[in-house]
């Protein structure tokens, strides 16, 4: 008796369906990180979180701290005194002890810095 497939993969999503090489030719290669994310919106308001990786076209963080797709912050990473790029929450997904969040980097005229990334989707259900 075979139990639940466990794999990461949604079951029937095909092999290179263009969604990861799309984001990897947008925001470049990506790195594991691990290091404290300052964000502060225009308001003052400050949020902690940490990074999960970073490219150049933005971050992956996990935050406790709600955020909403479309919020833009100046972001500081690490110890940062400055901020390294002004940034726009692009996606969010809910977790038990928070929320991890894509930010897509901003030129200062607030247009993506490397590109636009692709709308996150689920795969279609049964």
């Amino acid at each position: 008796m075979s139990g639940p497939d466990k794999s990461s993969k949604p079951p029937g999503k095909p092999p290179g369906d263009g969604l990861h090489d799309t984001r990897r030719q947008v925001g470049g290669a990506r790195r594991e990180a691990s290091e404290r994310v300052l964000l502060k919106s225009a308001s003052g308001e400050e949020l902690i979180g940490w990074t999960l990786n970073l490219s150049r076209g933005g971050v992956r963080i996990v935050i406790e701290d709600p955020v909403t797709v479309g919020d833009d912050f100046a972001v500081y990473i690490g110890e940062d005194e400055e901020p390294r790029h002004r940034g726009r929450v692009v996606w969010m997904q809910q977790e038990a002890d928070g929320q991890i969040a894509g930010i897509q980097f901003l030129r200062e005229d607030g247009t993506p810095l490397t590109g636009t990334f692709p709308p996150r989707h689920e795969p279609p259900g049964d």
